[in-house]
């Protein structure tokens, strides 16, 4: 007859791993909406710069959409105060 015990310190190793696991996917699911946020921030701001280059380049309407979409300003002269601003 075979007799065996289980040791609670099989049950700690197990669940201190398992905290650990989570521990550890739970701070790379943090960093990565992090990356995530700042690379759209980043995108965001280049749309920007560049929509006001082209605009000092071309003035057009589709441009000031643009411009006005992304900058939330919906009056030409505070756009325009906008990409100098930017450009400078």
């Amino acid at each position: 007859m075979k007799f065996e015990l289980k040791t609670e310190k099989e049950n700690y190793s197990k669940s201190i791993l398992q905290f650990f696991g989570i521990f550890f996917f739970l701070i790379l699911i943090i960093i990565l909406c992090d990356v995530a946020l700042k690379l759209g921030i980043i995108s965001r701001n280049h749309k920007i710069e560049y929509s006001c280059r082209l605009l000092s380049v071309e003035k057009s309407k589709p441009h000031f959409k643009k411009l006005s979409r992304l900058s939330n300003l919906k009056s030409k002269q505070q756009i325009w105060e906008f990409c100098s601003e930017v450009i400078k």
